[in-house]
């Protein structure tokens, strides 16, 4: 159980590197995007710092995320772009396959988060 979790959370980690670095450096090729996308990405255009920012946040989340000493943040860095993610999945995109990995996904973190309850307790008491 312990390796299946590590490679899970280094799967989980890695995809959102890659997807903080591609806010970047855009090296991965996006289909033609729905006339709702583009007024979406027209106004996230419109705040210059915002696609920055998420993708920091994805790196330093992603890159917490895989070690288990750093997990517990890791998850709740990552908690509020998974909502975002998921909003805008089962929102705009509706595809199929997307909704299943962003499911699945959404899944890893609170299972992450379920499973680090007892490093969140200091937070909320």
């Amino acid at each position: 159980m312990k390796v299946i979790k590590f490679i899970l959370c280094l799967l989980f980690g890695l995809m959102f590197i890659n997807a903080g670095l591609n806010k970047f450096f855009n090296y991965m090729p996006m289909e033609k995007p729905t006339p709702e996308q583009m007024k979406l990405f027209s106004a996230f255009g419109e705040i210059s710092w915002l696609m920055p920012l998420v993708g920091i946040v994805e790196v330093i989340g992603g890159l917490l995320f895989i070690f288990p000493k750093t997990r517990a943040l890791g998850a709740i860095v990552i908690l509020p772009v998974m909502v975002g993610i998921v909003t805008h999945v089962f929102t705009l995109d509706k595809s199929p396959i997307g909704m299943g990995i962003a499911g699945v996904m959404l899944l890893i973190n609170l299972w992450m988060i379920i499973d680090n309850k007892e490093k969140y307790k200091h937070l909320v008491s």
